[in-house]
């Protein structure tokens, strides 16, 4: 046993936190049955981190650092339950997501299951690798750590405060009030093309950051370099723009504004 970590409780919690995520598939999947729609998915997608870290949290009573362990779920919780909310009431009413139907046009059902549920489980288990491992961190909490939270506020800030810019655009361009042409280039989105991605990927740097102070929790470092993958080049921003680049004003738009990191945008 590490004198800073527990071992062999925290190798007995990794089941119970994969089955906690297998757990949300099940049911998204059922929901995906009623509401004739797999997109329901990205509405589970930060749940299936809340349960991990809920798992994660219950199996480490009595091993890891109270403090450690309450701010790891407070911050996962908080990110995840926002997330899903916010797509959730986002997609209410609204039929398949296009992206959807075009990566599962020529696929069977097992297919479908194993792309869309199967991979986004092995995703966020992978993912979640700082909050599952820093729970049982039992070393006090240092500065690191005050830097990873201050980080996932950051992150906090540019998701919630973007999704509610974008919304509040979508809602004007409904009732006339903007031309059907012009692209959202307003408050974030003036500074970078995907404020909400680099929201995401601030948020895991800084959950890294909190479990990285201690061995074992440099090796988890993976986690929040596939999150940045997903967002940056994988199916995040790269999926999105593909379609959005079929629009003139949407291409001058890229030319001029950062594809991720805000900064001033450029002169054309």
């Amino acid at each position: 046993m590490n004198a800073g970590f527990t071992r062999h409780a925290f190798v007995n919690s990794l089941p119970w936190a994969a089955m906690a995520i297998v757990a949300v598939l099940l049911m998204t999947y059922l929901a995906s049955r009623i509401a004739r729609k797999h997109s329901v998915i990205d509405t589970a997608w930060g749940l299936l981190f809340c349960a991990a870290a809920t798992a994660a949290f219950l199996g480490s009573s009595g091993h890891g650092n109270l403090r450690r362990r309450y701010l790891l779920l407070g911050m996962v919780l908080f990110w995840g339950l926002r997330l899903a909310l916010h797509i959730g009431r986002r997609s209410v009413g609204k039929g398949e997501d296009p992206r959807y139907e075009e990566m599962l046009a020529d696929r069977g059902q097992l297919q479908t299951i194993a792309l869309v549920y199967g991979l986004q489980g092995v995703l966020a288990f992978l993912v979640s690798a700082p909050v599952l491992v820093g729970m049982f961190e039992r070393a006090p909490l240092t500065v690191l750590a005050y830097v990873g939270v201050v980080l996932w506020l950051v992150g906090l800030f540019f998701e919630a405060v973007g999704d509610w810019q974008l919304e509040r655009f979508k809602a004007q361009k409904t009732r006339g009030e903007l031309d059907k042409g012009v692209v959202m280039d307003r408050g974030l989105w003036r500074y970078t093309r995907h404020p909400n991605y680099f929201g995401d990927a601030c948020v895991w740097v800084g959950i890294f950051l909190v479990a990285v102070e201690r061995w074992p929790g440099v090796v988890t470092i993976f986690a929040p370099a596939i999150m940045i993958y997903l967002l940056a080049f994988g199916s995040g921003k790269r999926v999105l723009e593909r379609s959005m680049a079929r629009r003139p004003e949407y291409r001058e738009y890229m030319e001029r504004t950062s594809g991720f990191v805000p900064r001033p945008p450029r002169r054309t």
